[in-house]
């Protein structure tokens, strides 16, 4: 463990001749937008793949300035390694180096001046098959004291491009056919675009399922045409909730999807035991949140419906929010069971809840993912705070679901995500017998479309009846 922690030069008087040292690295995707976020340089040869595809670049992805760089940092954290004084490179670019190559650069001294304390070093990359991608030579100056220090732990650099999470789940959702929707209560221009928008985009067949007249000047004042749009009248806001659940109820529609009243209106109708929407699952709310700062979508839960949920509830809740997941394509989501602290306590019963819910996954009462906790937030998505607790788990700082203890943490922490970290939400009411969408009224409609695709891959998810 020793070398992993500590960077040691090598002085001069300790360099011979012949001595060599290398470092192997696999090109990233995200490697050459770093590169390129760096220098300024947006040569489409190395970021435009369909560029780089023709004939006169023959594929280039990366140019070998990357090669380049893993000299030196060869130089610079090896052989000599700190203290080198970095005085002259000559390189030559032999192939190109793509996506996914691993290339391993390495250098060996040449030449030694002992009156400047000068070193000529060969360098070359070579890329899997050892083939020199890069040659060339390098001259510096090497460091004649000793130099130890801790080594630097580099952060974790996610570069986030908006939108593009929401745009896979779309493009996704319309590999089926678009699910017919019943839309509660449009009676607003935010629900009526969202519909619409989502219909455009081939995701869903709207039924508009509330009192005609308001939703006819909604639509008027908003400039939005309903030609060939099924509206189903209500007089009413409650009203129009227990129409769309019994439409659900007779197979009618596939989703439900929130207008303009309030959320415990649509949920009254779905709970209701004899008219309702209910299945042997606890309704559960799920939020997918494309978070600028974290690599790939998380999945909060329950922030919207269950206020302060038992044990049984919460085996329900995650289970949803895993089958929500593998739906979208994760074969083993892991789950990250929330407290304040990441040890057992019985003076902290969200502590309590997240070892029974381990052992519960563990006896096959919670199938179909990794099951964590009790973690502390930082724990569940940083690998670094993971690191420094010694916490040795496959979820911790890698979590794809979070699971809450109850509705006032779970809401305070969507808000602080959305609000202070400018992250994208979208959402699902699962459990019921078909999907709802609860959407909010400041959502966007790239938020509303995300929220019909999680629910068009949730009701084609294998082994779900046509």
């Amino acid at each position: 463990m020793e070398p992993l922690r500590f960077i040691e030069n090598r002085t001069f008087d300790e360099i011979a001749v012949g001595d060599s040292a290398c470092l192997t690295r696999t090109l990233r995707a995200q490697d050459i937008s770093l590169f390129a976020l760096a220098s300024g340089d947006v040569n489409p040869a190395h970021l435009d793949r369909d560029y780089a595809a023709t004939d006169r670049y023959h594929g280039v992805i990366a140019h070998g300035l990357w090669g380049g760089s893993l000299i030196s940092a060869v130089l610079g954290t090896a052989l000599p390694g700190p203290g080198t004084i970095y005085l002259s490179q000559t390189l030559r670019f032999l192939h190109p180096v793509r996506i996914g190559d691993a290339v391993t650069a390495r250098v060996t001294v040449r030449e030694k001046d002992a009156a400047q304390h000068r070193i000529r070093l060969d360098c070359v990359c070579l890329n899997e098959r050892g083939e020199p991608v890069v040659t060339g030579e390098a001259e510096v100056i090497a460091p004649t004291e000793k130099v130890r220090r801790p080594r630097v732990l580099l952060p974790e650099v996610h570069l986030h491009e908006r939108g593009v999470q929401w745009n896979r789940l779309i493009e996704a959702a319309r590999a089926f056919t678009p699910a017919v929707t019943a839309i509660v209560h449009p009676c607003d221009a935010a629900s009526l675009a969202g519909a619409l928008a989502a219909r455009d985009a081939g995701l869903i067949v709207p039924v508009l399922v509330g009192p005609r007249p308001k939703i006819e000047a909604a639509a008027r004042e908003a400039r939005l045409g309903l030609d060939g749009i099924e509206i189903v009248d209500a007089p009413h806001s409650h009203a129009a909730a227990e129409r769309a659940v019994a439409l659900a109820r007779a197979g009618q529609v596939a989703a439900l999807m929130k207008g303009a009243l309030h959320t415990d209106e649509i949920l009254t109708a779905a709970i209701a035991k004899e008219t309702g929407l209910r299945t042997e699952r606890r309704m559960s709310h799920v939020y997918a949140l494309d978070v600028p700062n974290y690599p790939k979508p998380l999945f909060l839960t329950d922030a919207a419906v269950n206020i302060a949920p038992s044990l049984e509830q919460k085996r329900d809740i995650v289970q949803n929010a895993i089958d929500l997941c593998r739906a979208l394509g994760l074969a083993q989501p892991k789950v990250a069971i929330l407290s304040a602290v990441e040890t057992v306590s019985t003076k902290l019963g969200s502590t309590l809840d997240a070892a029974a819910l381990c052992k519960m996954a563990e006896r096959g009462q919670i199938t179909g993912g990794l099951v964590d906790g009790p973690l502390a937030f930082d724990n569940a998505v940083s690998r670094e705070a993971a690191a420094a607790k010694a916490i040795i788990s496959p979820v911790a700082g890698d979590a794809d679901i979070l699971v809450v203890p109850d509705l006032v943490s779970g809401n305070m922490l969507a808000k602080q995500l959305i609000h202070l970290a400018g992250a994208d939400a979208a959402g699902l009411l699962l459990g019921a017998r078909v999907p709802i969408v609860l959407t909010s009224r400041s959502d966007s409609p790239e938020a509303r479309l995300a929220s019909c695709a999680l629910a068009q891959l949730f009701a084609h998810r294998p082994g779900t009846p046509p």
